[in-house]
């Protein structure tokens, strides 16, 4: 994990903190920064397995509007895009070769297709992340890479637009009070489109894949500097500080 801690610096934590803010007003900041970002630490996380993004193909699962694309491309990456919503791929305007509309749960595409497949920030939004973490591993070629990032609920970002502290009240608390505050509903819907996950389940359905064949080679805080990855060790503590839980599995 040479690379990765490299990476993972208190100057890039306090970068994607600030960056937050931008989400709602101004997302091509916040989804272009968080880009690079997931590039750069896929990049690593290869590197450290001792795999390379040149010539790799690799599935973003949710990939959203585009954002990744070029980041990935830089890389020499080839790059699929996959999201399930239709709008939600061309809210942007961005035009990506390689986009597919299908659920993540029921990737449409054969056993052994890829070499590295990741999530970002897709788990937290659907009712049942695990099974897309076994479609993620079944399209990845073995020896390749899955990589889950997302939300924890307990996390000072688990309520997302919703607020910071609305969310430990309960989800349907913070989805009433920003309805009630801004007169529309969260673009993310406690119940709908946003669920209650913690770090705990990501790393008990990690342990039970690495049972079953594959192996957990990582699990750490995405945004955390390297030196305060501990957090994750202690049980009840990780479900508050890990505002996100990143998962690596070598299929």
């Amino acid at each position: 994990m040479k690379r990765t801690r490299a990476l993972a610096t208190l100057r890039r934590s306090w970068r994607l903190l600030r960056s937050f803010r931008f989400e709602q007003t101004a997302p091509a900041i916040f989804y272009g920064g968080l880009a690079e970002d997931t590039a750069a630490l896929v990049d690593a996380l290869s590197r450290d397995q001792s795999l390379s993004l040149t010539g790799a193909r690799v599935l973003d699962v949710g990939g959203g509007p585009g954002y990744f694309a070029s980041a990935f491309a830089q890389r020499g990456a080839s790059y699929v895009g996959l999201e399930p919503d239709v709008g939600e791929m061309s809210a942007a305007g961005i035009e990506v070769a390689q986009a597919v509309r299908g659920d993540g749960t029921r990737l449409p595409f054969a056993d052994d297709t890829f070499d590295i497949t990741y999530s970002s920030n897709v788990a937290e939004h659907i009712p049942n992340p695990w099974d897309m973490g076994e479609e993620m591993l079944r399209v990845t070629k073995p020896g390749g890479l899955v990589i889950v990032s997302y939300t924890v609920w307990l996390g000072p970002f688990g309520g997302h637009e919703t607020g910071l502290w609305e969310h430990y009240v309960g989800g349907e608390f913070a989805r009433d009070r920003y309805t009630h505050r801004h007169g529309h509903p969260p673009k993310n819907v406690f119940g709908t489109s946003l669920f209650a996950l913690s770090a705990r389940e990501g790393l008990d359905w990690a342990r039970r894949e690495s049972s079953r064949g594959s192996e957990l080679v990582a699990a750490f805080p995405r945004y955390h500097p390297w030196w305060a990855w501990w957090v994750l060790k202690v049980p009840v503590l990780r479900e508050f500080l890990t505002s996100n839980l990143v998962l690596v599995l070598r299929a």
